[in-house]
This record gives structure tokens, sequence and C-alpha cells, in this order.
């Protein structure tokens, strides 16, 4: 499997990026299953994983060190991420230093390493000074903890302070950022991918199969249109949303353009995202070893121009088709802030 540099910071990482999520209660509740997983992705050539202290509240990131353990964890770029709640107590959670002095060091212990390659602020907490979470982030970085920093699902205008802020602030600068992005949800084509091209960063982007929707079973006439996330995420599955009978259609309408062309539409919406010139590499969150053999093989495909036109007719550049598949919600735009 070819490597791409991260960013500017000279580390090779593979174009598919394993995902941890599933990993635990949330997905896959066997250890040694989910192990499998992962030792089946680095013999493939995977040099990168991704996981966070959210996941199943630390059980991830605990399967992760668990499968690294025994000499395999110096040959891996091993991410995680901060920011999401952790328990009862409100500071629990968030982007403050002083979460994230105590957090780094459950991750460390949860995947039994002494450090973490790239460690991501998860979503941008618009309470907490970019300063306050940059300045704590480049401690661990001098502490050797943490070897680089980014972010995740964070709108292009906060990329672009955030990098201000390090720059004014003598901080360490986010040196990627991890955001939704799919052939169904291109919004990010828009600001936040011409954003990360410019200031150097690399893009390790989530969701590429459209949380299973390009996965090939979202078909007009299928039996079952359902899956483990619909009831958790109606909002994002329910068909009696316009907008995710419109994804259905979109779909659809992939999936016949993958049948010409004689690819798995798993493939073609990989290779899509990976294309993209300011993306570093695919996400993918397989549950079961089949899912993740199902995947590989998308890193060899190649999409011609006349393919792409054909994708760029059925979801135009820079559309998300279901708002809420942007990852995030403005809080400005919320109805307490906008009262007054």
């Amino acid at each position: 499997m070819d490597h791409r540099t991260l960013g500017r910071t000279g580390v090779h990482v593979s174009p598919l990026c394993l995902g941890a999520m599933m990993f635990g209660a949330w997905g896959e509740p066997d250890h040694d299953a989910s192990i499998r997983i992962i030792h089946r992705a680095l013999d493939a050539g995977i040099n990168f994983i991704d996981t966070a202290d959210v996941y199943a509240r630390g059980e991830s990131e605990e399967i992760v060190g668990e499968a690294l353990a025994g000499g395999r964890r110096d040959d891996v770029v091993l991410a995680t991420k901060f920011h999401g709640t952790m328990g009862d107590d409100p500071n629990q959670a968030g982007n403050s230093r002083r979460w994230i002095f105590r957090e780094v060091e459950a991750s460390l212990r949860r995947l039994n390493t002494d450090w973490i390659d790239l460690y991501q602020v998860h979503r941008w907490d618009p309470w907490t000074d970019h300063d306050e979470t940059l300045g704590a982030l480049s401690d661990l970085v001098t502490q050797g903890k943490v070897r680089y920093i980014g972010s995740s699902t964070y709108p292009a205008a906060q990329i672009v302070k955030a990098q201000w802020v390090a720059r004014e602030r003598g901080h360490q600068r986010f040196v990627c950022e991890q955001p939704p992005y799919s052939i169904l949800a291109r919004g990010i084509e828009t600001d936040v991918l011409p954003t990360c091209r410019e200031y150097g960063m690399g893009v390790i982007p989530w969701s590429p199969l459209a949380g299973g929707w390009l996965s090939g079973r979202w078909r007009k006439g299928a039996e079952d249109l359902t899956s483990r996330r619909s009831a958790m995420l109606p909002q994002r599955y329910d068909l009696s949303i316009p907008e995710n009978q419109a994804k259905l259609d979109a779909a659809d309408a992939l999936g016949q353009l993958a049948d010409e062309a004689g690819i798995p539409l798993i493939h073609l919406a990989l290779a899509f995202v990976i294309r993209h010139p300011a993306v570093t590499a695919a996400i993918i969150g397989p549950r079961t070893l089949e899912q993740l053999e199902g995947q590989l093989g998308a890193a060899d495909v190649e999409l011609d121009d006349a393919l792409l036109d054909r994708i760029d007719e059925i979801v135009a550049p820079g559309r998300t088709i279901n708002p809420t598949d942007a990852g995030w919600a403005n809080p400005a735009l919320e109805a307490a802030q906008r009262r007054r």
C-alpha cells in the first residue's frame, strides 16, 4: 500500500486509516475479534489507527492497546481524540487545560503506550479559548507525551483562527483536520478542504461511506433499509425525512454507476474520498473482518475524469444532501442564541 505525507509533518501514513469506533461495546464487544481485525489491517499495509477516548468510554482505546502490545506499537501512527463526555462530572469533557491534562494520562494508560502520535480535539468548543487548548497541547508535545496535534470537525473559520492563535502565541499548530466527507456529504469542498490545503494541513475524513449509505445495502427496492445506527440517529436515516429520501435516491444512482463501471460501490466511495488532492487518508470503521476485507481494495482503485463527472451529476460538488451529516451545528444559529 502506498503512503502519503500527513500534512507537512514528514510522517508517512497509508491512504486508509483504521478507525476503531466499532471496537468494544459500540460495535464488536469481543476483544479477540477486534484484535484480529486490527492485525489483519496492519498485515495489509495500513499503518495508521484512529480512536478516541469516548468510543465505548475508553474500551476502544484499551482494545487498540492490547492489539499493539508485543512489538507492533513502533510501526503504527497512533491517533486518538479527546473532548467528549467521559463521566457525570461536568468537567469530564471539553477542551480545557484541566481536562486535557487529566484525560491524556487516561488515554496513555488505556492505549498502553508512552506517547500518542496524533492527539486531536474531537470537536470545537466555543466556550474554551483556542489559546488555552493549544497551550495545553503544546505543553504535552514538549513533555514528549504527544508528537503532533490535530482538530476534528472544525468549521473552516475556526481552523483559520486556531492557526492564527498558534502563530501569534507561539504554540504548536494543528497539523491535520478530521472532517466528515463522502459523496453524499461534500460540503467541506467549499471551505474546509481549501483551507486545509492553504495551511498545509493533512485531512483524514471520517464516514467516507456516509454512515453505511454507500455500503451497497441502501438501494431502492431493498427489503431491509435499516442499520444498527438507524434507531440511534433517526435524523440521518428516517426515510420520512425528505433529505434522507434524497440520500436514498443518490445512493441508488451511485450504486447503478458503480455497477456500470464494474467497481464495488464501497470501493467507488472510498476511492472518491482519497482521490481529492487535499485528503491524506480516509478513515474506515469496520465492525467485522468481512467488512474490512471488503474495503481494503479501495486504495488501488483509480477513478477517471469521466466517472468523476458522472458522480458530480448525481451529487454536485460542495453539496451535503442532509445538513445533519455535516457533523456539527453552529451555536450562533441555535434558537437561544438568536433571540436578541
